[in-house]
Protein backbone atom coordinates (compact mmCIF):
# COMPACT_ATOMS: atom_id res chain seq x y z
CA UNK A 1 0.00 0.00 0.00
CA UNK A 2 1.30 3.14 -0.89
CA UNK A 3 0.64 6.52 1.55
CA UNK A 4 1.03 9.96 1.52
CA UNK A 5 2.78 12.04 4.63
CA UNK A 6 1.58 14.80 6.04
CA UNK A 7 4.24 16.78 7.42
CA UNK A 8 3.81 19.94 10.21
CA UNK A 9 4.44 23.29 8.13
CA UNK A 10 6.49 24.79 10.51
CA UNK A 11 8.45 21.54 11.59
CA UNK A 12 8.70 19.71 9.33
CA UNK A 13 8.11 16.59 11.16
CA UNK A 14 5.79 14.10 10.05
CA UNK A 15 2.31 14.27 11.34
CA UNK A 16 0.83 10.71 10.14
CA UNK A 17 -0.25 9.33 6.80
CA UNK A 18 -2.77 8.05 4.94
CA UNK A 19 -3.61 5.34 2.12
CA UNK A 20 -3.05 6.72 -1.23
CA UNK A 21 -6.07 6.43 -3.89
CA UNK A 22 -3.42 5.36 -6.69
CA UNK A 23 -5.39 5.00 -10.38
CA UNK A 24 -6.04 1.46 -9.95
CA UNK A 25 -8.26 2.35 -6.91
CA UNK A 26 -10.31 4.93 -8.85
CA UNK A 27 -13.01 2.26 -10.89
CA UNK A 28 -13.74 0.50 -7.58
CA UNK A 29 -14.54 4.39 -5.59
CA UNK A 30 -16.49 5.32 -8.95
CA UNK A 31 -18.63 2.04 -8.98
CA UNK A 32 -19.48 2.26 -4.93
CA UNK A 33 -20.62 6.16 -5.61
CA UNK A 34 -22.42 5.08 -8.44
CA UNK A 35 -24.53 2.95 -6.33
CA UNK A 36 -24.98 5.20 -3.74
CA UNK A 37 -25.33 8.03 -5.21
CA UNK A 38 -28.94 6.44 -6.56
CA UNK A 39 -30.66 5.62 -3.48
CA UNK A 40 -29.12 9.18 -2.45
CA UNK A 41 -31.19 10.81 -5.47
CA UNK A 42 -34.37 9.12 -4.30
CA UNK A 43 -34.56 10.75 -1.15
CA UNK A 44 -36.47 14.37 -0.69
CA UNK A 45 -34.85 17.35 -0.97
CA UNK A 46 -35.67 17.85 2.77
CA UNK A 47 -34.56 14.12 3.67
CA UNK A 48 -31.34 14.99 2.02
CA UNK A 49 -30.74 18.12 4.31
CA UNK A 50 -31.68 16.37 7.07
CA UNK A 51 -28.89 14.25 6.71
CA UNK A 52 -26.51 16.30 6.08
CA UNK A 53 -26.97 18.89 8.74
CA UNK A 54 -27.26 15.52 11.63
CA UNK A 55 -23.59 14.50 9.75
CA UNK A 56 -22.42 18.48 10.27
CA UNK A 57 -23.51 17.75 13.76
CA UNK A 58 -21.19 14.95 14.65
CA UNK A 59 -18.40 17.46 14.09
CA UNK A 60 -19.18 19.53 16.59
CA UNK A 61 -16.99 17.40 19.33
CA UNK A 62 -14.26 17.38 17.01
CA UNK A 63 -14.31 20.60 16.04
CA UNK A 64 -10.84 21.82 18.13
CA UNK A 65 -9.27 18.82 16.70
CA UNK A 66 -9.93 19.97 13.53
CA UNK A 67 -8.83 23.57 14.21
CA UNK A 68 -5.81 21.80 15.34
CA UNK A 69 -4.79 19.95 12.34
CA UNK A 70 -5.44 23.01 9.86
CA UNK A 71 -3.42 24.77 11.61
CA UNK A 72 -0.32 22.06 12.28
CA UNK A 73 -0.87 20.94 8.22
CA UNK A 74 -1.01 24.43 6.76
CA UNK A 75 0.29 26.50 9.18
CA UNK A 76 -2.23 28.97 10.03
CA UNK A 77 -2.51 30.29 13.59
CA UNK A 78 -5.16 28.66 16.15
CA UNK A 79 -7.40 31.83 16.13
CA UNK A 80 -7.85 32.04 12.25
CA UNK A 81 -7.93 28.04 12.37
CA UNK A 82 -9.97 28.09 14.88
CA UNK A 83 -12.72 30.75 13.15
CA UNK A 84 -12.60 27.97 9.80
CA UNK A 85 -13.63 25.27 11.59
CA UNK A 86 -16.15 27.20 14.09
CA UNK A 87 -17.66 28.71 11.08
CA UNK A 88 -18.22 26.04 8.64
CA UNK A 89 -19.35 23.36 11.62
CA UNK A 90 -21.83 26.01 13.21
CA UNK A 91 -23.21 27.65 9.57
CA UNK A 92 -24.00 24.41 8.89
CA UNK A 93 -27.92 24.39 9.04
CA UNK A 94 -28.01 28.05 7.59
CA UNK A 95 -26.05 27.26 4.77
CA UNK A 96 -28.04 23.69 3.80
CA UNK A 97 -31.09 25.73 4.54
CA UNK A 98 -30.16 28.22 1.81
CA UNK A 99 -29.14 25.81 -0.82
CA UNK A 100 -32.42 23.92 -0.11
CA UNK A 101 -34.13 27.29 -1.18
CA UNK A 102 -32.01 27.44 -4.35
CA UNK A 103 -32.86 23.92 -5.63
CA UNK A 104 -36.39 23.59 -4.26
CA UNK A 105 -38.95 23.00 -7.71
CA UNK A 106 -39.95 26.27 -9.09
CA UNK A 107 -43.97 26.76 -10.68
CA UNK A 108 -43.81 29.00 -13.60
CA UNK A 109 -46.85 29.96 -16.28
CA UNK A 110 -48.90 27.64 -17.42
CA UNK A 111 -48.27 24.76 -15.12
CA UNK A 112 -44.75 24.69 -16.17
CA UNK A 113 -42.37 23.22 -13.33
CA UNK A 114 -38.06 23.86 -13.26
CA UNK A 115 -36.73 21.47 -11.47
CA UNK A 116 -32.96 20.98 -9.89
CA UNK A 117 -32.06 17.52 -10.49
CA UNK A 118 -29.08 15.52 -9.21
CA UNK A 119 -26.23 15.18 -11.92
CA UNK A 120 -24.99 12.00 -10.58
CA UNK A 121 -21.12 11.93 -9.36
CA UNK A 122 -19.32 14.94 -8.43
CA UNK A 123 -15.52 14.89 -8.09
CA UNK A 124 -14.76 17.92 -5.38
CA UNK A 125 -10.55 18.76 -5.64
CA UNK A 126 -10.01 21.07 -2.81
CA UNK A 127 -6.63 23.34 -1.87
CA UNK A 128 -4.87 23.48 1.25
CA UNK A 129 -5.23 26.94 2.40
CA UNK A 130 -8.71 27.09 3.74
CA UNK A 131 -8.67 22.66 3.63
CA UNK A 132 -12.09 22.47 5.26
CA UNK A 133 -13.95 25.97 4.12
CA UNK A 134 -13.35 25.43 0.70
CA UNK A 135 -14.45 21.82 0.63
CA UNK A 136 -17.46 22.87 2.57
CA UNK A 137 -18.30 25.28 0.04
CA UNK A 138 -18.25 22.95 -2.84
CA UNK A 139 -19.14 19.36 -1.02
CA UNK A 140 -22.47 20.74 0.76
CA UNK A 141 -24.34 22.02 -2.61
CA UNK A 142 -23.37 18.81 -4.46
CA UNK A 143 -24.69 16.26 -1.57
CA UNK A 144 -27.88 18.16 -1.13
CA UNK A 145 -28.32 18.50 -4.95
CA UNK A 146 -28.91 15.02 -4.56
CA UNK A 147 -25.18 13.64 -5.82
CA UNK A 148 -22.42 11.70 -4.80
CA UNK A 149 -19.21 13.62 -4.20
CA UNK A 150 -15.55 12.16 -3.91
CA UNK A 151 -13.05 14.81 -2.39
CA UNK A 152 -9.93 14.80 -2.89
CA UNK A 153 -8.12 17.04 -1.00
CA UNK A 154 -4.82 18.80 -1.18
CA UNK A 155 -1.72 16.51 -0.29
CA UNK A 156 -1.08 19.10 1.55
CA UNK A 157 -3.70 18.99 4.40
CA UNK A 158 -4.58 15.32 4.01
CA UNK A 159 -5.40 14.63 7.61
CA UNK A 160 -7.94 17.63 8.05
CA UNK A 161 -9.78 15.85 5.21
CA UNK A 162 -9.69 12.30 6.83
CA UNK A 163 -11.15 13.75 9.85
CA UNK A 164 -13.76 15.63 8.24
CA UNK A 165 -15.35 13.30 5.55
CA UNK A 166 -14.85 10.20 8.17
CA UNK A 167 -17.50 12.37 10.84
CA UNK A 168 -19.92 12.75 8.24
CA UNK A 169 -19.76 9.06 7.40
CA UNK A 170 -21.10 8.61 10.55
CA UNK A 171 -24.41 9.67 9.28
CA UNK A 172 -24.10 9.92 5.66
CA UNK A 173 -24.79 6.62 3.99
CA UNK A 174 -22.24 4.43 2.53
CA UNK A 175 -21.02 5.93 -0.58
CA UNK A 176 -22.36 8.98 -0.76
CA UNK A 177 -19.06 10.82 0.23
CA UNK A 178 -15.67 9.27 -0.18
CA UNK A 179 -12.06 10.06 -0.44
CA UNK A 180 -9.48 9.72 -2.56
CA UNK A 181 -6.09 10.89 -1.33
CA UNK A 182 -2.84 11.53 -3.31
CA UNK A 183 -1.23 13.96 -5.81
CA UNK A 184 -1.57 14.96 -8.85
CA UNK A 185 -1.89 12.00 -10.80
CA UNK A 186 -5.07 11.20 -8.82
CA UNK A 187 -6.52 14.23 -9.52
CA UNK A 188 -5.97 13.50 -12.68
CA UNK A 189 -7.15 9.77 -12.56
CA UNK A 190 -10.20 10.91 -10.50
CA UNK A 191 -11.19 13.56 -13.52
CA UNK A 192 -10.83 11.02 -16.00
CA UNK A 193 -12.99 8.89 -14.99
CA UNK A 194 -16.78 7.73 -14.73
CA UNK A 195 -17.85 11.25 -13.59
CA UNK A 196 -19.77 13.73 -13.60
CA UNK A 197 -18.72 17.15 -12.96
CA UNK A 198 -15.40 18.37 -10.98
CA UNK A 199 -15.50 21.15 -9.02
CA UNK A 200 -12.17 22.74 -8.53
CA UNK A 201 -9.79 25.33 -6.64
CA UNK A 202 -6.43 25.38 -7.31
CA UNK A 203 -3.98 26.80 -9.72
CA UNK A 204 -4.78 28.07 -13.36
CA UNK A 205 -2.67 25.70 -14.78
CA UNK A 206 -4.36 22.59 -13.15
CA UNK A 207 -7.83 24.25 -14.19
CA UNK A 208 -6.54 24.05 -18.19
CA UNK A 209 -5.22 20.21 -17.66
CA UNK A 210 -8.90 19.47 -15.81
CA UNK A 211 -10.87 21.38 -18.66
CA UNK A 212 -9.07 19.37 -21.78
CA UNK A 213 -9.74 16.19 -19.61
CA UNK A 214 -13.08 16.79 -19.18
CA UNK A 215 -13.86 17.89 -22.26
CA UNK A 216 -14.64 14.80 -24.46
CA UNK A 217 -17.56 13.52 -22.48
CA UNK A 218 -18.48 17.41 -21.41
CA UNK A 219 -18.50 17.03 -17.57
CA UNK A 220 -18.93 20.05 -15.90
CA UNK A 221 -16.91 22.10 -14.45
CA UNK A 222 -16.99 24.96 -11.35
CA UNK A 223 -13.33 26.17 -11.05
CA UNK A 224 -11.87 29.11 -9.17
CA UNK A 225 -8.16 29.52 -10.40
CA UNK A 226 -6.72 31.53 -8.32
CA UNK A 227 -5.91 35.59 -8.06
CA UNK A 228 -3.24 38.46 -8.67
CA UNK A 229 -5.60 40.93 -7.42
CA UNK A 230 -4.73 44.82 -7.84
CA UNK A 231 -5.45 47.34 -5.83
CA UNK A 232 -5.63 50.86 -6.88
CA UNK A 233 -5.29 53.82 -4.17
CA UNK A 234 -6.36 57.14 -5.30
CA UNK A 235 -5.47 60.66 -4.31
CA UNK A 236 -8.67 61.01 -3.02
CA UNK A 237 -8.74 58.02 -0.71
CA UNK A 238 -9.14 57.98 3.42
CA UNK A 239 -5.36 56.85 3.50
CA UNK A 240 -5.58 55.22 6.64
CA UNK A 241 -8.48 53.10 5.79
CA UNK A 242 -6.50 52.34 2.63
CA UNK A 243 -3.57 51.30 4.70
CA UNK A 244 -5.36 49.26 7.32
CA UNK A 245 -6.78 46.96 4.21
CA UNK A 246 -3.63 46.91 1.93
CA UNK A 247 -1.52 44.99 4.59
CA UNK A 248 -4.22 43.71 5.91
CA UNK A 249 -5.19 41.94 2.90
CA UNK A 250 -2.12 41.04 1.73
CA UNK A 251 -0.93 39.53 5.13
CA UNK A 252 -4.12 36.83 5.99
CA UNK A 253 -3.25 33.85 6.60
CA UNK A 254 0.47 34.60 5.73
CA UNK A 255 -0.81 35.78 2.29
CA UNK A 256 -1.50 32.49 1.27
CA UNK A 257 -5.25 33.53 0.34
CA UNK A 258 -6.98 33.30 -3.00
CA UNK A 259 -7.90 37.32 -3.07
CA UNK A 260 -4.92 38.75 -0.92
CA UNK A 261 -4.03 41.82 -2.44
CA UNK A 262 -0.88 41.30 -5.04
CA UNK A 263 -0.05 44.60 -6.38
CA UNK A 264 -1.06 47.87 -5.08
CA UNK A 265 -1.34 50.81 -7.29
CA UNK A 266 -0.74 54.39 -5.90
CA UNK A 267 -0.92 57.76 -6.67
CA UNK A 268 2.15 59.45 -6.52
CA UNK A 269 0.45 62.20 -4.66
CA UNK A 270 -0.07 60.61 -1.86
CA UNK A 271 2.51 57.68 -2.22
CA UNK A 272 5.09 58.83 0.45
CA UNK A 273 2.24 58.94 2.82
CA UNK A 274 1.10 55.77 1.98
CA UNK A 275 4.34 54.21 2.32
CA UNK A 276 5.34 55.23 5.17
CA UNK A 277 2.33 54.10 7.21
CA UNK A 278 2.11 50.44 5.43
CA UNK A 279 5.66 50.00 6.68
CA UNK A 280 4.05 51.36 10.28
CA UNK A 281 1.72 48.67 10.14
CA UNK A 282 3.79 46.34 8.85
CA UNK A 283 5.97 46.20 11.79
CA UNK A 284 3.22 45.49 14.15
CA UNK A 285 2.61 42.05 12.89
CA UNK A 286 4.46 38.86 14.32
CA UNK A 287 5.39 35.84 12.55
CA UNK A 288 5.59 32.09 14.50
CA UNK A 289 4.09 29.24 15.01
CA UNK A 290 0.54 28.37 15.05
CA UNK A 291 0.69 27.55 18.94
CA UNK A 292 2.31 30.73 19.88
CA UNK A 293 0.65 33.83 21.54
CA UNK A 294 -0.63 36.98 19.67
CA UNK A 295 1.14 35.53 16.14
CA UNK A 296 -0.52 37.24 13.23
CA UNK A 297 1.71 35.42 10.27
CA UNK A 298 2.10 31.89 9.52
CA UNK A 299 4.79 29.65 8.29
CA UNK A 300 4.55 29.43 4.44
CA UNK A 301 2.78 25.75 3.63
CA UNK A 302 5.84 23.85 2.22
CA UNK A 303 9.84 24.65 1.03
CA UNK A 304 8.45 24.60 -2.96
CA UNK A 305 6.38 27.29 -2.11
CA UNK A 306 8.79 29.05 0.29
CA UNK A 307 11.67 28.99 -2.37
CA UNK A 308 8.93 30.36 -5.05
CA UNK A 309 8.43 33.71 -3.08
CA UNK A 310 11.98 33.99 -2.43
CA UNK A 311 12.28 33.81 -6.79
CA UNK A 312 9.93 36.41 -6.95
CA UNK A 313 11.33 39.10 -4.51
CA UNK A 314 14.54 38.26 -5.71
CA UNK A 315 13.58 39.31 -9.34
CA UNK A 316 12.32 42.43 -7.98
CA UNK A 317 15.27 43.64 -6.50
CA UNK A 318 17.50 42.34 -9.24
CA UNK A 319 14.91 44.68 -11.59
CA UNK A 320 14.89 47.83 -9.70
CA UNK A 321 12.88 47.23 -6.75
CA UNK A 322 13.18 48.84 -3.51
CA UNK A 323 12.76 47.06 -0.36
CA UNK A 324 10.80 49.22 2.41
CA UNK A 325 10.52 46.14 4.96
CA UNK A 326 12.30 43.21 4.69
CA UNK A 327 14.38 41.25 2.70
CA UNK A 328 14.38 39.25 0.14
CA UNK A 329 16.42 36.13 1.66
CA UNK A 330 14.39 34.56 4.53
CA UNK A 331 15.41 31.33 6.44
CA UNK A 332 12.71 28.89 6.02
CA UNK A 333 9.48 28.28 7.27
CA UNK A 334 8.76 31.94 7.25
CA UNK A 335 8.51 35.00 5.23
CA UNK A 336 8.67 38.42 7.37
CA UNK A 337 6.09 40.98 6.96
CA UNK A 338 7.73 42.22 3.83
CA UNK A 339 7.10 46.22 2.12
CA UNK A 340 8.27 46.53 -1.70
CA UNK A 341 8.00 49.48 -3.52
CA UNK A 342 8.62 50.51 -7.60
CA UNK A 343 7.23 47.06 -8.96
CA UNK A 344 7.39 47.29 -12.69
CA UNK A 345 5.08 45.14 -15.46
CA UNK A 346 8.34 43.23 -16.03
CA UNK A 347 8.43 41.70 -12.12
CA UNK A 348 7.09 38.21 -11.18
CA UNK A 349 5.80 40.01 -8.97
CA UNK A 350 3.48 41.62 -10.51
CA UNK A 351 2.92 39.14 -12.98
CA UNK A 352 2.91 36.11 -10.52
CA UNK A 353 0.11 34.74 -8.01
CA UNK A 354 2.80 36.05 -4.89
CA UNK A 355 0.69 33.92 -2.28
CA UNK A 356 2.77 35.01 0.91
CA UNK A 357 3.09 38.29 3.30
CA UNK A 358 4.16 41.00 0.93
CA UNK A 359 2.95 44.50 0.11
CA UNK A 360 3.96 45.23 -3.55
CA UNK A 361 3.38 48.71 -4.47
CA UNK A 362 3.43 50.83 -7.55
CA UNK A 363 3.26 54.84 -7.93
CA UNK A 364 1.13 56.29 -10.96
CA UNK A 365 0.78 59.42 -12.03
CA UNK A 366 -2.88 59.17 -14.02
CA UNK A 367 -5.54 57.02 -13.18
CA UNK A 368 -5.68 55.02 -16.63
CA UNK A 369 -2.05 54.09 -16.04
CA UNK A 370 -3.54 52.42 -12.68
CA UNK A 371 -6.48 50.68 -14.89
CA UNK A 372 -4.39 49.70 -17.25
CA UNK A 373 -1.69 47.99 -14.88
CA UNK A 374 -4.54 46.67 -12.74
CA UNK A 375 -6.09 44.80 -15.98
CA UNK A 376 -3.00 43.46 -17.56
CA UNK A 377 -3.16 40.16 -16.45
CA UNK A 378 -4.72 36.84 -17.25
CA UNK A 379 -6.37 36.59 -13.84
CA UNK A 380 -9.55 38.40 -12.98
CA UNK A 381 -10.67 36.91 -9.35
CA UNK A 382 -10.78 40.36 -7.61
CA UNK A 383 -9.87 43.98 -7.29
CA UNK A 384 -10.70 46.57 -4.73
CA UNK A 385 -9.97 50.39 -5.40
CA UNK A 386 -10.00 53.30 -2.11
CA UNK A 387 -11.15 56.61 -3.75
CA UNK A 388 -13.95 59.43 -2.95
CA UNK A 389 -15.18 60.71 -5.72
CA UNK A 390 -14.79 59.07 -9.22
CA UNK A 391 -14.20 55.30 -7.26
CA UNK A 392 -17.36 54.05 -8.54
CA UNK A 393 -16.40 54.89 -11.87
CA UNK A 394 -12.64 53.23 -11.23
CA UNK A 395 -14.45 50.31 -10.25
CA UNK A 396 -16.22 49.70 -13.35
CA UNK A 397 -13.76 49.69 -15.88
CA UNK A 398 -12.15 46.88 -13.51
CA UNK A 399 -12.01 43.09 -15.26
CA UNK A 400 -12.60 40.89 -12.44
CA UNK A 401 -15.48 39.04 -11.43
CA UNK A 402 -15.39 40.72 -7.69
CA UNK A 403 -14.83 44.35 -7.29
CA UNK A 404 -14.53 45.86 -3.92
CA UNK A 405 -15.32 49.82 -3.66
CA UNK A 406 -13.26 50.97 0.04
CA UNK A 407 -13.52 47.68 1.04
CA UNK A 408 -12.93 43.84 0.21
CA UNK A 409 -14.84 41.89 -1.85
CA UNK A 410 -17.57 39.74 -1.70
CA UNK A 411 -20.32 39.41 0.90
CA UNK A 412 -23.85 39.00 0.95
CA UNK A 413 -25.69 36.21 -0.72
CA UNK A 414 -23.29 37.28 -4.40
CA UNK A 415 -21.45 34.44 -5.08
CA UNK A 416 -17.99 33.66 -5.45
CA UNK A 417 -16.97 34.33 -9.08
CA UNK A 418 -13.63 35.09 -11.07
CA UNK A 419 -13.38 36.73 -14.64
CA UNK A 420 -11.06 35.94 -17.26
CA UNK A 421 -8.76 33.34 -16.11
CA UNK A 422 -9.42 33.34 -12.69
CA UNK A 423 -12.83 30.90 -12.68
CA UNK A 424 -15.18 29.07 -15.17
CA UNK A 425 -18.49 28.83 -13.83
CA UNK A 426 -19.23 30.08 -10.13
CA UNK A 427 -20.66 29.28 -6.40
CA UNK A 428 -22.01 30.26 -3.70
CA UNK A 429 -25.16 32.13 -3.54
CA UNK A 430 -28.55 30.75 -5.16
CA UNK A 431 -27.05 30.96 -8.63
CA UNK A 432 -23.89 28.79 -7.83
CA UNK A 433 -25.73 26.27 -5.67
CA UNK A 434 -27.78 25.70 -9.01
CA UNK A 435 -24.56 24.39 -11.01
CA UNK A 436 -24.35 21.20 -9.14
CA UNK A 437 -27.71 20.49 -10.50
CA UNK A 438 -29.48 19.72 -13.77
CA UNK A 439 -31.95 22.30 -14.53
CA UNK A 440 -35.64 20.15 -15.35
CA UNK A 441 -38.44 22.16 -17.27
CA UNK A 442 -41.46 19.98 -16.82
CA UNK A 443 -44.80 20.61 -18.82
CA UNK A 444 -47.84 19.75 -17.57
Amino acid sequence: MQTLTSYDAHTRKALGSVAITTAEHIPALINESNKAQKQWAALSLTERQTLVVKAYQRLEPVQNQLATLISKEMGKDYRRATYEAGGTIQSASYFANEIVQALTTERLDRGTELQYRPLGIVAVISPWNYPLAMANNLLMPALIAGNSVILKPSEETPLVADLFVNTLNQVLPKGVLQLAHGDKQTGQALVASNINMVAFTGSMAAGKHIMANAAPKLKRLVMELGGNDPMIVMASADIDAAVQFAVASSFENAGQMCTSTERVYVDARIAAEFEHKVVALARQYQVGAWDKPNVNIGPIVNPKQHENVLSQLQDATAKGAKLLLGSDNYPQPFIQPTVVTGITPDMRLEQDETFAPVVAISHFEHIDEAISRANDSPYGLGAVVFGGQGANAVAQQLEAGMVGVNQGVGGGNAPWVGAKQSGFGFHGSAAGHRQFAQIRVISK
